[in-house]
């Protein structure tokens, strides 16, 4: 495997992700940032943030086995979501929760959180993008 995730000594460790990734591999996986569209344009769960969550780390993970990866190769996580406030977390950490059990295990590489304006399409609530490195 091409990435060490580590939470060093002396920073806070959070739960959600580790605070550093070691990348050993040569191949970089650049996913642009995915929305919460279904295979036909179709966006899942308006309104509702975990059920958008979900579908991004799913639409996430099917544009990283199109690469040869996983997430277990990614390094990097982006999410970005609109009009952000710490009471959307429990939501934020359900869709995680929901595509984690989906895709066989958690995604837990280093990640920002960045609250945003707005999106392309008003419905869409969040936007996750990935970085992975690959041997």
């Amino acid at each position: 495997m091409a990435i060490t995730l580590i939470n060093p000594a002396g920073l806070v460790e959070v739960d959600a992700y580790h605070q550093v990734a070691i990348a050993g591999g040569s191949k970089l996986v650049f996913v642009a940032g995915q929305v919460s569209w279904d295979a036909d344009g179709v966006t899942v769960g308006p309104g509702d943030l975990a059920a958008q969550v979900e579908q991004c780390y799913l639409n996430v993970g099917t544009a990283l086995a199109a690469a040869g990866a996983s997430f277990e190769d990614v390094a990097k996580l982006n999410v970005h979501v609109v009009d952000w406030t710490p009471d959307k977390m429990p939501l934020l950490m359900e869709g995680i929760t929901r595509a984690a059990a989906r895709l066989g295990g958690a995604p837990v590489p280093p990640a920002t959180l960045l609250g945003v304006a707005a999106l392309d399409v008003p419905e869409h609530l969040v936007e996750i993008e990935a970085t992975a490195v690959l041997d």
